[in-house]
């Protein structure tokens, strides 16, 4: 479906062609025509599919035509990073139009908050917003949501994991009844419908590929000792056939010392994660976007809040817990219909969390083989003996001789 079929204001549509914008994706053709005729809907659709155009483009096609724009639109996103994502995007498209737009998050400075403030008392577009944060402005008073005609719930699904459940529903406690609401989740679990009986009146549904990655990603699997793991990984990126890769840990910590292991083979990587400042995390996804950064290391947080075209890899340092965020994960890796590789290294306790994922996927990931010179390492194993009978003193560990496992 080619994207003048939706009669979008000439503006909008221009700025769509700007960006390169061809033939609609399925979750776009479906969901734009049920947002145009202002149906509240319930849309299931992974990252990588389209779909934060596919409700951008509606809404701000009708907010060119409406007659009060104040504060017309509130987007809710699980972190700051997507928040940011939509933002520009909504940016790129409204080039040629006049609409603003305004993205709400913690983490910066006073001036920030007071800027922030500001922009909302005298109104904008579309707001942009973290739960939290928005929550803050609601209660000081400061925000007024009354005229609200859009509200937006993109990756509800994260927004629920992470605990936004009382503060969503407060939020909506502020707004004025009559409205049009859209729920973007990647997976449709009970809660997600339970939330969405609440809060959306007579919903169209959408499902697009349900938790199922790109066809373009070629995945592949390591069964691997944690011992092994920075090996393996000073061997893939040694002869530089990778240009720009996301590697994800499952803590902080190991974040940290992936970024020092990396810093010791001189290999150009930066650590993306909490304790960095907002103006560092935003000059480290700048650098990552403009090629300036070929590597950068992350917890889950990157998995749904970076959108950037050409990212030749994706490596799982750890399987992660959830298997819907291992097609977050690997979902950064051929976006727009390109190609990319996703590696995962298993160690013998994630082999079990990595079966749910290939029965999530409905499909095995090959199993390749360990270069001969990481294979032959030596693995010291270190478990847990009974304790011995030492009236309730601390359990003695014992360590095993080292052993080849070649």
């Amino acid at each position: 479906m080619n994207f003048n079929d939706f009669n979008f204001n000439p503006d909008l549509y221009e700025g769509l062609m700007a960006m390169g914008y061809k033939s609609a994706t399925p979750i776009q053709e479906q969901a734009i025509p049920v947002i145009l005729d202002n149906h509240d809907l319930i849309a299931c659709a992974q990252t990588g599919t389209g779909k934060t155009a596919s409700y951008l483009l509606p809404v701000m096609d009708k907010i060119m035509r409406a007659k009060d724009r104040h504060n017309n639109t509130l987007i809710l996103a699980p972190t700051r990073e997507l928040a940011q994502q939509i933002d520009l995007q909504v940016e790129a498209l409204a080039y040629f139009t006049n609409i603003s737009s305004l993205a709400v998050y913690g983490g910066g400075d006073g001036i920030a908050y007071e800027q922030q403030k500001r922009s909302m008392r005298d109104g904008v577009d579309v707001i942009i917003a973290t739960p939290g944060r928005l929550m803050a402005h609601l209660s000081s008073g400061v925000l007024k949501l009354e005229h609200l005609q859009h509200l937006i719930l993109d990756e509800a699904d994260r927004m629920l994991d992470m605990g936004f459940y009382d503060d969503i529903i407060r939020i909506i406690s502020y707004l004025p009844k009559k409205r049009q609401t859209l729920l973007f989740s990647a997976t449709m679990a009970p809660k997600i419908r339970a939330m969405a009986g609440k809060i959306l009146h007579e919903p169209q549904q959408i499902t697009i590929s349900i938790a199922k990655p790109a066809e373009g990603i070629n995945q592949q699997a390591y069964i691997i000792h944690d011992q092994q793991k920075q090996a393996l990984l000073t061997d893939i990126f040694k002869d530089g056939t990778y240009k720009s890769a996301i590697i994800f840990a499952s803590t902080k910590e190991k974040v940290k010392a992936l970024y020092k292991t990396f810093r010791g083979l001189n290999i150009k990587a930066d650590a993306f994660h909490s304790d960095l400042g907002q103006k560092e995390r935003e000059d480290i996804l700048l650098a990552f976007k403009n090629k300036r950064l070929p590597i950068i290391i992350g917890t889950d947080v990157l998995s749904r809040g970076i959108d950037v075209e050409g990212v030749d890899l994706v490596i799982n340092y750890d399987v992660p817990g959830d298997p819907a965020d291992y097609v977050h994960r690997i979902g950064r890796t051929a976006r727009a219909s390109t190609k990319g590789t996703a590696i995962t290294l298993v160690n013998g306790r994630d082999k079990r969390k990595f079966d749910n994922i290939e029965k999530l996927i409905e499909k095995e990931v090959p199993k390749m083989t360990l270069p001969e010179h990481i294979s032959a390492m030596e693995i010291t194993h270190v478990e847990e003996k009974r304790p011995h009978q030492n009236n309730g003193k601390k359990k003695v560990w014992h360590k095993k001789k080292p052993k080849s496992t070649s």
